[in-house]
C-alpha cells in the first residue's frame, strides 16, 4: 500500500557517500631530494601531488584533504595553515611593513610563488649540493580555476616556500633525517578533531574503537557507519630506513593508534639513486599492520609518480573492496634496538616492558623499566650429555620354554 500512495518515496534515505579525509605526509628532506635531482625534483613532485589532490576533491564535493611536511628539523602544516603559523605569518608581514629596507626575494610570501630545487643558487654543505630557488610567476585569475583547487594550491605553495626559505645549511648538516613520527602525530590529532566535528554535525558517534558496543545490532552499526568520516594517511617518503631508527618508538605508537582506529596508512616510497633497492622498514610494517598499500616506485619521474598516485592511492576504503590491491609478501618485520636505535635481526627482549636490545644491558638492568634481567649462562658452551648405552633385556623362563625340541633321527 505504501508503494501505491507514495509513502515509500518519502521513507527512502539519501544514498550519498561518506566524506573522505585524505591526510598526506610529504617528506621534504633536502638531502634526499638533492640526490633525486637528476630524475625527479621537488617542484615536479609537488605539481603531481597537486593534480592528485584535485582529483581527490573532485570525486566528492564533501571530501577533505590535509598536507603535512615532514622536514629535517620539524613537522609543519602545509594545508590547512594552523593558528600558530597564521599568527606567525601576520607578525612577519607587519615586521616587513615596518622595515624600510628592501625586501629580499626569499622573504616574499605571495601564494603565487613556486618552489624549485636545483636552481641557479648553489649552497654546499658537507659535499652535498643543495640548491633552492623561488621563482615568482604571474598570479592566476580567480575565475579560471575551481575555488577549492585554488585555495589548496596557493596555501600549500606559500607554506612550503616559507619552510624551505627558513632552512639553512646549519640545520641541514645537524640533522639529515626526516620527522615522520611528528608528522604522524599531527595527522592523527587532526583526524581525531575532524571525526569529532563530523560526528557532532551528523548526530552520530565518534570514530573510536569503543564507540559501539560489541553486541550492537546490524541496523545500528549501519547507521553508525553512515555518520563516520572515512580517514586515511598517505606518506610520500624519500628518506632511507636507517635515518628513521631513532624514531622507532613513536612511529610504532602511531601505527598501533591507526590500527585501533581502522585508519589505513598508504606508503609511496621513492628510492634514492645511491640505494635503489632500499626501503623503509618501519613504513612497510605500518602499511601491513593497518591494511594499507605499499608501493616502491620503479620509475622515479614526474609522470611515473602521478600515474602511481592516480591508479594506486586515489580509491577510498569503500572503493578498495571491489579492487585487487597490490600486496607484498616480503615485508621486513625487523625492529630497532632501544639502546643504539639500530635495526637488528637478533636481539634481547625484556620480559616486563618488551624493550629490545642489541646486546645485553650493563649490569643486567633494563634501560627502560629498570628490571634486573637474568641472562643465565648466555655465551657459554652447551653441556654435552654422554649417550647412555642400552641394556640388554634378560631372557625370561617363558621364552626359554618356548624353544622347540629337535626332531629325533632314525633308530
Amino acid at each position: 500500500m505504501n508503494a501505491v500512495d507514495g509513502s515509500q518515496h518519502y521513507e527512502q534515505s539519501s544514498s550519498e557517500q561518506n566524506p573522505s579525509l585524505l591526510t598526506i605526509i610529504l617528506d621534504t628532506n633536502p638531502v634526499a631530494w638533492s640526490l633525486l635531482s637528476g630524475t625527479l625534483s621537488l617542484s615536479k613532485a609537488v605539481a603531481s601531488l597537486l593534480v592528485f589532490i584535485n582529483a581527490h576533491l573532485a570525486c566528492n564535493y564533501t571530501n577533505k584533504v590535509a598536507v603535512v611536511a615532514s622536514h629535517c628539523h620539524t613537522a609543519q602544516w602545509l594545508y590547512p595553515t594552523s593558528a600558530q603559523q597564521h599568527l606567525r605569518n601576520v607578525r612577519q608581514a607587519k615586521r616587513r611593513l615596518d622595515d624600510s629596507g628592501p625586501i629580499v626575494n626569499d622573504q616574499l610570501s605571495e601564494p603565487t610563488k613556486r618552489v624549485r630545487i636545483n636552481g641557479p643558487k648553489d649552497d654546499s654543505t658537507n659535499g652535498i649540493k643543495l640548491k633552492f630557488n623561488i621563482v615568482q610567476r604571474k598570479p592566476i585569475a580567480s575565475s579560471d580555476k575551481y575555488r577549492p583547487f585554488r585555495v589548496v594550491e596557493e596555501e600549500l605553495l606559500d607554506n612550503l616556500s616559507k619552510l624551505l626559505s627558513t632552512t639553512g645549511p646549519t640545520g641541514i648538516s645537524s640533522n639529515t633525517s626526516t620527522m615522520v613520527a611528528g608528522a604522524l602525530t599531527l595527522a592523527l590529532s587532526y583526524i581525531n578533531r575532524q571525526n569529532s566535528a563530523f560526528a557532532e554535525s551528523s548526530g552520530g558517534a565518534t570514530n573510536t574503537a569503543d564507540s559501539a558496543p560489541p553486541n550492537a545490532s546490524s541496523r545500528a552499526a549501519e547507521t553508525n557507519d553512515k555518520n563516520l568520516l572515512h580517514s586515511r594517511i598517505l606518506i610520500i617518503s624519500v628518506s632511507p630506513s636507517h635515518d628513521l631508527a631513532h624514531q622507532y618508538i613513536p612511529i610504532m605508537n602511531s601505527i598501533f593508534a591507526c590500527q585501533r582506529l581502522s585508519i589505513p596508512i598508504d606508503i609511496c616510497q621513492i628510492p634514492t639513486p645511491n640505494a635503489p633497492s632500499s626501503s623503509t622498514v618501519f613504513l612497510q610494517q605500518a602499511s601491513d599492520a593497518t591494511k594499507g598499500v605499499y608501493i616502491p616506485l620503479s620509475n622515479a619521474t614526474s609522470g611515473g609518480l602521478l600515474q602511481y598516485l592516480m591508479m594506486a592511492f586515489l580509491p577510498t576504503q569503500s572503493s578498495r573492496i571491489h579492487l585487487v590491491l597490490p600486496t607484498r609478501i616480503d615485508v621486513d618485520f625487523r625492529a630497532a634496538c632501544f639502546c643504539h636505535r639500530r635495526v637488528v635481526d637478533i636481539g634481547f627482549v625484556c620480559s616486563i616492558c618488551l624493550s629490545i636490545f642489541c646486546n645485553p644491558p650493563e649490569n643486567g638492568d633494563c634501560l627502560t623499566c629498570g628490571t634486573h634481567l637474568e641472562l643465565g649462562d648466555y655465551g657459554g658452551r652447551p653441556m654435552v650429555v654422554p649417550r647412555q648405552k642400552k641394556r640388554k633385556k634378560p631372557r625370561s623362563t617363558l621364552d626359554q620354554s618356548r624353544v622347540s625340541t629337535p626332531t629325533p633321527g632314525p633308530a
